[in-house]
């Protein structure tokens, strides 16, 4: 195991638990850390003696004297096993806090943690990923041996490896978990061996969150029930907020307080832990409890061309907060030099919780530390799965880092803690003595099993880029190397993000000429022509993307949709059956309006009961069903199932749901409910280009000529892309409105004078495309 010494004399064995917690908290003179993110020295004191002290040791030696026995630190003293609260909060650098010598924040709740318990000055993730990261944190286990190697295609197998929960479990205890992130929903396993564990995100009820994480008080408010309900017996809680994850979003007072995003959420995740712990003190459980704060990895915040996370392995990445608050007041404010790792946090609180030293695991107690000779080992296969770059990892000693690539780098963190002078040419002895440390780790994963078109896209709308699975061969460049086409990718994305299409498109372009292998740009290539209007360019993009990783079944379904689109309904079909093996679910779906634009609505109707057999709630299925019900002329049964949609969605908007109802209506002779229909898919997706048109028509029905032309006035500020101009146009040539139609062409040519699209639309001749009826409006 990594934790060990690799060869080398034996390291003298660690203290005793009655050694450990009869320690005086160390005292001496200040020692200096130079912090990456303010670039200035910073020093962090170590306590110092203060007055009263006599009585502080008399406490600790009597709760000592009561909770240490033979068994272990952990043996129940008079209040019995002591509860266990585990804090992670996300996306948390440990320089970014007070505690760790960063003074642009305040954080008065984990200073106070920090204060009361242990602060280990240099602790690290196993992993720049959540759920990796988490897998270790809750299994004492490294990568390699729990499997969980990224964020989707992986899950942990908790009867194989006992969680941390069912340890404790199995001593008594109450367990539950409470969690912020779709990331850790409980189909990855993370659920393994708590009783109690709350992964709901109410839909809506924060905006932005698309149902995929929620803030820390939420989370603290899921958890507060379960917490009143165990607070008279041993519990143990798993906490987990994402503050500080993107997007950077702090609340109030802290987004006006501080001029960094990040910062404010730093500061709004100390606001929660500070309610978790009042919420302790009120429970009377907070003096007698084990409470363990921190995070699953860091952020790039732009040092070494990343902005977030996943990429590569420096420390502002991998190092984070690891704080250790003991029942009573025992070892309260001394510091440890490390290293530390995730992977400790099991077996430290098992022993607290008097489960004795547990066998098996990577991690060691971190009552234990320091210990000469310790490693710590890191791995990201982000850069492969997703960029078709190298995977990485890593060995830290404490002081050397290591990180294993194609180029390999070496730094040495004392005397250059930036990572800027890469000393593997110049130390070959240490960098093979580093290697050896991988020897004995099977790193080579399992292949991640494809994932569901609903877990890709919730992964995407997190902001994690790139999601298939690159199957790559041979020799990859290594990630370092490639930084500029990483800050390249994220100025496309951003343009993408903010409206402008085609500068986002020629800068994918541009970065797959010299990159042809990454995954995560030709799937954005595919998106950003199919909203520049040009479907067979888009095509184009996402059956390249398929080459690279083609189980991915999200790319096989666009694939589809843009072929039926097309007409080439067996290039269609074909990709929609190749995606029946990962997710049976959508595409059937795919299938069943392959069949509605084949003319078959019996087919559609067959596969869109399939596909809500292989899965249920299946919003996508019922429109299918709807929509074929409308084709075989049941319209008020399509209606029914309009409403059974709606309904099953809940508080989330579905995409075309209304125009769909609009459509029906429409057909029924109830024009002006069509129309209201409209307004609200417009309301919900203000860029559903297919709403406006059908609204113009029905608006131009009834004889408003201006109204019609000012819906497409508001399609065109929603979507100010030539594609909505030149659909424009044509909507008003088909309506027989000429001169608006005129007016239209004018104001996108004089917009975008070199589009192909509105060049297209100066030929009345061309404009003959009805619009769609059904989903497509």
């Amino acid at each position: 195991m990594v934790s060990g010494t690799p060869e080398g004399p034996e390291t003298p064995k660690p203290p005793k638990c009655r050694e450990i917690l009869g320690t005086i908290p160390r005292t001496g003179p200040r020692s200096w850390r130079r912090n990456p993110i303010v670039k200035r020295r910073t020093a962090i004191p170590r306590p110092r003696p203060q007055a009263g002290r006599p009585v502080r040791l008399a406490a600790l030696a009597a709760w000592a004297a009561l909770a240490v026995t033979a068994t272990g630190c952990g043996a129940p003293g008079p209040e019995g096993p002591p509860p266990v609260v585990l804090i992670s909060i996300d996306t948390l650098r440990a320089d970014r806090l007070p505690a760790y010598g960063y003074g642009g924040v305040e954080t008065p709740a984990i200073d106070a943690l920090a204060a009361a318990g242990l602060v280990f000055e240099r602790a690290f993730s196993h992993s720049p990923l959540t759920l990796p990261a988490h897998a270790s944190l809750l299994t004492g286990l490294l990568p390699p041996d729990h499997g969980v190697r990224s964020n989707v295609g992986y899950k942990l197998a908790g009867e194989r490896l006992p969680s941390l929960a069912r340890r404790l479990g199995e001593l008594g205890y109450a367990t539950g978990a409470a969690v912020s992130s779709f990331v850790l929903r409980r189909e990855t396993g993370m659920d393994e061996g708590f009783d109690f564990f709350e992964d709901r995100i109410d839909l809506g009820a924060e905006p932005g969150a698309a149902g995929l994480q929620r803030r820390g008080p939420a989370t603290l408010a899921a958890a507060r029930p379960w917490l009143e309900s165990v607070a008279g017996r041993p519990f143990f809680l798993f906490f987990h907020i994402y503050e500080p994850h993107t997007p950077y979003d702090p609340p109030e007072p802290f987004r006006s307080r501080y001029p960094r995003a990040y910062d404010g959420e730093v500061a709004a995740a100390d606001a929660v832990v500070g309610e978790l712990v009042a919420e302790l003190s009120r429970l009377g459980v907070y003096d007698r409890s084990l409470v363990v704060l921190t995070s699953d990895h860091g952020e790039g915040l732009g040092e070494h061309g990343e902005d977030e996370h996943g990429v590569f392995l420096y420390r502002e990445s991998l190092e984070i907060p690891l704080i250790v608050k003991l029942p009573g007041v025992a070892r309260a404010g001394e510091r440890v030099p490390g290293p530390a790792q995730l992977a400790d946090v099991a077996p430290t609180v098992l022993e607290v919780a008097g489960a004795g030293a547990a066998e098996g695991l990577a991690g060691e107690s971190l009552l234990a530390l320091p210990r000469p000779g310790r490693r710590v080992f890191a791995e990201t296969f982000y850069p492969r799965f997703y960029f078709g770059w190298s995977e990485l990892f890593a060995v830290f000693d404490g002081r050397f880092h290591l990180i294993e690539s194609p180029e390999p780098e070496l730094y040495d963190l004392d005397a250059d803690p930036f990572q800027e002078r890469n000393l593997a040419g110049s130390e070959p002895r240490r960098l093979a003595e580093l290697r050896r440390t991988l020897r004995g780790l099977d790193l080579a994963p399992e292949p991640p099993a494809p994932a569901d078109v609903e877990a890709w896209e919730k992964l995407a709308a997190l902001g994690y880029v790139g999601h298939g699975q690159v199957t790559a061969e041979g020799e990859l460049p290594a990630p370092a190397g490639q930084a500029a086409l990483l800050a390249e990718l994220k100025v496309a994305l951003a343009a993408a993000a903010a409206g402008r299409t085609a500068e986002a498109a020629a800068g994918l372009e541009a970065i797959l000429a010299s990159s042809p292998r990454m995954l995560a740009a030709w799937e954005e290539l595919g998106r950003a022509r199919e909203r520049l209007g040009r479907p067979r360019e888009a095509l184009a993009a996402y059956e390249r993307a398929i080459e690279l990783a083609d189980t991915a079944p999200h790319l096989r379904l666009a694939a589809a949709r843009l072929a039926a689109g097309l007409g080439r309904l067996d290039e269609a079909r074909a990709h929609a059956q190749a995606a029946l093996a990962w997710d049976e679910a959508a595409a059937r779906v795919a299938l069943a309006q392959i069949a509605l634009l084949a003319g078959d609505a019996g087919a559609a109707e067959r596969e869109a009961r399939a596909a809500l057999a292989a899965r249920r709630p299946n919003t996508p299925a019922l429109i299918a069903l709807a929509q074929a019900a409308m084709a075989r002329g049941r319209a008020e049964e399509a209606l029914a199932l309009v409403d059974e949609a709606a309904a099953e969605a809940g508080g989330e908007g579905v995409p075309r749901l209304e125009l769909l109802r609009a459509n029906l209506l429409a057909r029924a002779g109830r024009p002006l409910e069509a129309e209201a229909a409209l307004e609200r898919e417009i309301e919900r997706f203000p860029a559903a280009t297919a709403a406006y048109l059908r609204l113009a028509a029905l608006v131009a029905g009834r004889g408003d000529a201006e109204g019609a032309a000012a819906v497409l006035d508001r399609m065109v500020a929603a979507v100010p892309e030539p594609e909505a101009y030149a659909a424009a146009v044509r909507a008003l040539r088909r309506l027989g409105l000429s001169a608006s139609a005129r007016r239209f062409l004018e104001s996108g040519l004089q917009r975008f004078p070199d589009s192909p699209e509105l060049a297209a639309a100066t030929s009345p001749g061309r404009d003959r495309r009805p619009v769609r009826d059904g989903q497509d409006g």
